[in-house]
């Protein structure tokens, strides 16, 4: 593997956290798509591409 090829694009900015949800947005009433559900699964995207994006610019 090259050099150039070992560095990450300088186009790989790092994942934004997702904003979670107004604590009175979710109405406790079972809906089929609740906004703290929406956050969790948004939530848990952000981590695997934060701990891909990790691997992609490793500490110095």
């Amino acid at each position: 593997m090259t050099e150039q090829a070992a560095r990450p694009a300088p186009d790989d900015p790092m994942p934004e956290a997702p904003e979670p949800p107004d604590p009175n947005a979710c109405c406790h009433s079972g809906c089929a798509y609740c906004v703290e559900d929406l956050y969790a699964e948004e939530r848990a995207r952000y981590l695997a591409a934060l701990a891909a994006w990790h691997l992609r610019h490793p500490a110095k």
